[in-house]
């Protein structure tokens, strides 16, 4: 009797005998395909073709997760940033719209069709000087290429009207940039720092004068980005040199630009939510009297008033630049967290379901080692 027992445990636990019990037997120890066999992939592995082990999947998700901390981070600093350079150029317009009334009215009242000023002298345009603005910095979209595109676009133009050109490079990236080009004539790198004031647009005032007076160049032009919104800005070109009798910005088709005003974005939260308030700010200027007189000689007074005046507007450009980059680099770093956050999600989707797939099988080989020796 016993071993008539002992013979039907041993033929039950035969993996080698083809009996319904051993075929349920060994589906059971393996409910899983192995990845050897040539089956059908499935639905998980269409979702995210993730192939990992548990540990490098939790490896990448804290990886995710930390990245996620940094561009949160950098994006409030951005934006904490990009507040103060808009004041700041907010607070140089006074003294830029002061400026601008001296000249008219000095011009207004002396004719200045009859007096010889230098820097606003029209010459026949033989060679064009460029002053290309770009950042310093990387992780702000497509900021310093959209301007760098536009310099190369204004190249092409004055080659293909036969002109000569030289660059005057203002941040790190455009030196960069034309270091690697040295078909590209540079006439001198410079950086904007990263709060420009009134002693970097000395310097690249001083060359754009040097240049300009010394009649090596015709005209100079100024690109920069302009900042317009949070979410846009716009390379622009301006003439710096000459400079227009009255005062006002001209670009390159002599269409003078209005930049009395002024626009502050703010960041506050509305319900729960991140969202930003426009304001329109106008900077108030006095009137000068029609019998005001001037007891230096006009020429005097427009030789040391226009330098002043090229300083501003340079300063002027280089504070929208580093706004417009600020902007950029926030939404950059905006749209890099939501990326993050989808991939942190899809990351531990296929996590939980190598786990709790691993989980189910060692279940299922519990469960099928108690059967057997049941």
């Amino acid at each position: 009797m016993a071993c008539s027992n002992l013979t039907t445990m041993w033929v039950s636990s035969n993996p080698s005998l083809s009996d319904s019990s051993s075929l349920s037997f060994r589906s059971v120890l393996n409910p899983l395909p192995l990845p050897n066999h040539n089956t059908s992939p499935s639905r998980s592995s269409s979702v995210a073709p993730i192939q990992s082990s548990l540990r490098e999947l939790r490896d990448r998700i804290d990886s995710v997760k930390n990245t996620q901390k940094i561009t949160e981070a950098m994006k409030l600093v951005a934006a904490a940033k990009v507040r103060r350079a808009q004041e700041a150029v907010v607070n140089g317009r006074p003294f830029s719209e002061t400026l601008v009334e001296v000249l008219y009215n000095i011009n207004e009242q002396l004719q200045t069709d009859d007096i010889d000023v230098p820097l606003t002298k029209i010459r026949p345009v033989k060679k064009v000087a460029l002053v290309v603005v770009t950042g310093d910095r990387g992780l702000c979209g497509g900021f310093n290429n959209f301007i760098i595109k536009k310099a190369e676009a204004r190249i092409k133009e004055l080659q293909g009207l036969g002109l000569d050109y030289t660059v005057i490079s203002v941040g790190k990236k455009g030196n960069s940039y034309f270091l690697r080009r040295p078909y590209i004539p540079v006439d001198k790198y410079l950086e904007a720092g990263t709060l420009p004031t009134a002693k970097e647009a000395q310097a690249v005032a001083d060359d754009v004068f040097s240049l300009f007076i010394s009649e090596e160049v015709d005209k100079v032009e100024l690109l920069y980005t302009k900042f317009v919104s949070l979410v846009k800005s716009e390379p622009v070109i301006h003439t710096l040199l000459p400079l227009s009798p009255k005062g006002e910005i001209c670009d390159i088709n002599g269409n003078c630009v209005d930049a009395a005003e002024d626009e502050l974005f703010r960041l506050t939260t509305k319900e729960g939510k991140l969202t930003v308030e426009r304001e329109t700010f106008r900077t108030p200027t006095a009137d000068f009297s029609p019998i005001l007189q001037f007891e230096q000689d006009p020429v005097q007074i427009l030789d040391a008033l226009l330098p002043l005046y090229l300083n501003s507007q340079i300063l002027r450009a280089l504070q929208e630049s580093l706004a417009s980059e600020l902007a950029a680099r926030m939404s950059a770093m905006s749209s890099a967290s939501d990326n993050a956050s989808d991939l942190k999600k899809s990351l531990s989707m296929v996590y939980n379901r190598k786990r709790q797939a691993k989980i189910t099988g060692e279940i299922l080989e519990i469960v099928a080692g108690a059967n057997a020796q049941a």
